[in-house]
């Protein structure tokens, strides 16, 4: 029996030829950088994505504090003028500003709320790549 019976077949490139080892070395490096550009994409448009949630968020924040300061003034002047009618005015303005103050407290902790569903991290890319470096380390596991 020769000597070559007992090896292991060799891989073969793609023209039927013996692959060396630098051609699948070559193969695989390339494999995995063109891998890990992949996950930078995706990491990329995770980032885009949980950025709109935050800028929704704030403009809602934004929103809020304007339609806020322009309601209350307005409706406080009329508000306290109605109330003038009853009361001291001085009293008509101290109530009509505790109403507002509750107003502008429930649309903060709404903000505040939809602010803490945005997550800072691509958390699922992340993950993906900590495997790929686990599986580039120990490919035959």
């Amino acid at each position: 029996m020769s000597s070559l019976s007992s090896q292991s077949p060799q891989p073969r490139g793609q023209d039927g030829q013996d692959s060396s080892v630098g051609e699948l070395l070559s193969t695989v490096t390339s494999d995995v950088q063109q891998l890990f550009r992949q996950e930078v994409e995706l990491a990329k448009a995770e980032v885009r994505q949980e950025a709109t949630k935050a800028g929704r968020a704030a403009g809602m924040y934004g929103g809020a504090g304007f339609a806020g300061y322009m309601v209350a003034l307005l409706l406080t002047l009329a508000a306290m003028f109605g109330l003038a009618n009853v009361m001291d005015l001085g009293w008509a303005a101290l109530i009509v500003t505790a109403i507002w103050a509750v107003i502008g407290l429930i649309l903060y902790r709404r903000g505040r709320e939809r602010m803490r569903t945005v997550s800072p991290k691509p958390e699922q890319t992340i993950q993906t790549l900590k495997e790929d470096a686990q599986w580039a380390r120990h490919p035959t596991r």
